[in-house]
């Protein structure tokens, strides 16, 4: 029962405040156009620092674990695989089941992932959280435009697809950040003081900020219909949950977890904090990313608006449920 008190303890301040979130944005008349400037200051400032700070503090040779990368993310593409299949077997649409595979396979591991992550299994945590973050993006963002480009949707050529999705990931502000903690512990190098207080203040700031806004999104989200654009009644919005967004949230929090447990058991050799690090990123709820991306094609709005809501909130069992087999050690590092 403590170790159950405890767990609750743990997750109340996250899931905390994404409720918050979810109530200033479901009650308080705001346009969803004044997110922007917190959007901005998440991805091209505190989550930045966030991640440099997670990885310049590291050995280089704890970041190149290549089987423990490999199998992550082959994990996270064998579990795109079985959402796309779910999504074309109900949709019979490639550019929808995308998007599905897209919500079945890709977990907040950039809002949630790190704090959470490291607030249960500590400081050892860091290594595997940033290598999943890393490769969990690089896969799924060059595998949807692709998917897409192939689908039809993007028009473009293979070749303009490529180099379009290169640019956007040597240019993303994680990534840069990621490359230039990389340098800094290659180099040992450590940051004046006050610019080494200003990324730590900027990087404490991204987590509250973070779970706000996810709440909020949720909560304005779906603003209308993918269909027609009408506005959707709240009491509609439930009752127009697509039939496969069950079974995406079960093969995002459940199924996922426990693929990545059974690839690394299957591999082996890794510690507890890796093994469970992975773990607990797995089982983490849909990103908001999903809903971004969809927009950006516009396809799946409401699908995507579903999963994130859905899944966020069956997130609270199940990621519980996660945490606490491993506290107890009933889940053992290696299953093997």
């Amino acid at each position: 029962m403590s170790d159950l008190v405890g767990l609750l303890d743990l997750l109340a301040p996250f899931f905390g405040l994404i409720a918050l979130g979810w109530a200033c944005g479901r009650f308080v008349p705001r346009p969803a156009s004044g997110l922007s400037w917190m959007q901005f200051f998440l991805i091209y400032v505190s989550l930045p620092c966030l991640f440099f700070r997670l990885i310049a503090g590291e050995p280089l040779s704890e970041l190149a674990n290549w089987p423990f990368i490999a199998v992550t993310t082959l994990s996270t593409y064998v579990a795109f695989s079985i959402a796309f299949a779910v999504g074309m077997l109900v949709t019979r649409d490639m550019p929808q089941s995308v998007m599905q595979g897209v919500a079945g396979s890709y977990s907040n591991i950039g809002y949630m992932g790190p704090p959470l992550v490291l607030a249960a299994l500590g400081p050892a945590a860091s290594p595997p959280v940033v290598l999943i973050f890393v490769f969990d993006s690089l896969l799924l963002f060059s595998l949807v435009p692709f998917l897409m480009a192939v689908a039809g949707v993007e028009k473009k050529s293979m070749l303009a697809t490529a180099g379009e999705v290169a640019f956007r990931i040597a240019t993303h502000p994680f990534n840069v950040a990621t490359m230039i903690g990389v340098g800094a512990s290659y180099f040992a190098w450590t940051p004046p003081t006050a610019i080494d207080k200003m990324t730590l203040w900027l990087s404490n700031a991204a987590a509250p900020c973070a779970l706000f806004l996810l709440g909020v999104t949720v909560a304005l989200r779906p603003a209308a219909s993918a269909e027609g654009g009408a506005s959707t009644p709240p009491r509609e919005r439930v009752r127009k949950i697509p039939v496969e967004v069950p079974i995406l949230v079960f093969i995002k929090l459940v199924a996922h977890p426990l693929i990545v447990w059974v690839l690394l058991s299957i591999v082996g050799d890794f510690a507890p904090p890796w093994v469970f690090a992975a773990i607990v990123m797995a089982a983490l709820p849909p990103a908001l990313n999903i809903f971004v991306i969809s927009t950006q094609y516009g396809v799946g709005v409401e699908r995507a608006s579903a999963c994130v809501l859905v899944g966020t909130i069956a997130s609270v069992v199940t990621l519980t449920g996660f945490l606490w087999l491993i506290e107890t050690g009933i889940l053992p590092h290696d299953l093997f």
